[in-house]
């Protein structure tokens, strides 16, 4: 393909091809042979019946494979994080602990120590809330609480994180719904003259050049459009995925902006996920060595209080006299 690219790019304007192949036809054979290589390889490559049609299409059928499959993978980060925000019971057990947490902390105050909610804006700022002591963050305190109370399997490997991976969230922020439809917009055009390519070097080229070309760029080009009209469709399911999202958070636009973006929803979570992981991940170390020297100490005093009995040797027993008479005997 890059071979493809660079004669494509390097290929003859029309006005330098016309005096080339002028010289050919009226040049003698002692005089063609005085043009220097790159002019003779593009007359050469001029030879080729629709050599920039063809070198075209095969390069756009590279490019909109990368254009779907990068637009495919952003949308996927959308939808996974959207799916794990929206039915994970781990997030509802975890934002029920930050609520319950935050009305604990204003149980003095009528108004807010009763609340039946909280706005995403506060969850980036949770660990700013520290103990008295200044020792523990209230994020540290809602990781340590959720492994002692809540995950039966804190400690081991089975102990699953209970958000969305922090790279996934940040991945999701970046994907922008217009610039998506804008690239799916440009490729529809792009398939679209392509297919107008693929019939002019059809039209241009003898019967005997026409395959595999021929075949394999129709062939493309129809399920082109199957996989262009299915990303339009999953972009447009992204973008509802996505206003549930918004609604089910509540979660209101930025000052002069007319619309969430996700740009600002999953950024949010992305702070706070990436700052819970991060304790996740030591207090789940923290758990496990604790269980792992709880069990070494458990056995050390199993082992301490264990007695071993010793019996002394009966001389008239019948093993024993067996065992004098075969040494007798040796």
């Amino acid at each position: 393909l890059e071979a493809i690219e660079a004669l494509y790019d390097n290929r003859g304007h029309p006005e330098e091809l016309e005096k080339i192949r002028k010289h050919y036809e009226t040049s003698k054979e002692e005089d063609v042979k005085l043009l220097d290589k790159p002019e003779q390889f593009l007359y050469e490559l001029s030879q080729i019946p629709a050599f920039a049609g063809r070198a075209w299409c095969i390069i756009f059928k590279s490019t909109f494979i990368d254009g779907i499959t990068s637009i495919k993978r952003k949308l996927n980060s959308v939808f996974s994080v959207c799916k794990v925000l929206l039915e994970s019971s781990g997030v509802r057990e975890v934002m029920g602990l930050v609520l319950a947490l935050g009305n604990h902390m204003n149980g003095g105050n009528r108004v807010r120590g009763q609340a039946d909610g909280f706005g995403l804006e506060i969850l980036p700022k949770l660990k700013d809330v520290k103990s008295k002591d200044n020792r523990i963050s209230l994020v540290d305190y809602v990781v340590s609480y959720y492994l002692h109370n809540v995950d039966k399997n804190s400690g081991t490997d089975k102990s699953a994180f209970p958000l969305p991976d922090p790279q996934d969230v940040f991945l999701a922020a970046q994907v922008k719904f217009d610039d998506l439809s804008g690239d799916l917009k440009q490729l529809q055009q792009d398939l679209s003259k392509c297919e107008k390519n693929v019939q002019k070097v059809c039209s241009d080229s003898p019967e005997e050049l026409l395959q595999p070309f021929k075949d394999k760029m129709e062939a493309f080009v129809l399920s082109a459009r199957k996989e262009h009209a299915e990303m339009s469709y999953q972009l447009t399911m992204a973008q509802q995925s996505f206003q549930d999202l918004v609604q089910y958070f509540g979660l209101k636009p930025k000052p002069g902006e007319k619309e969430v973006t996700t740009g600002h929803l999953f950024m949010l979570w992305f702070e706070f996920c990436a700052d819970f992981k991060s304790r996740w991940k030591r207090e789940n170390k923290n758990i496990s060595k604790q269980r792992l020297k709880e069990a070494q100490l458990s056995v050390k005093k199993i082992t301490a209080e264990k007695k071993v009995e010793t019996r002394k040797i009966n001389p008239n027993s019948l093993k024993q006299r067996l065992r004098q008479k075969e040494t007798s005997l040796s």
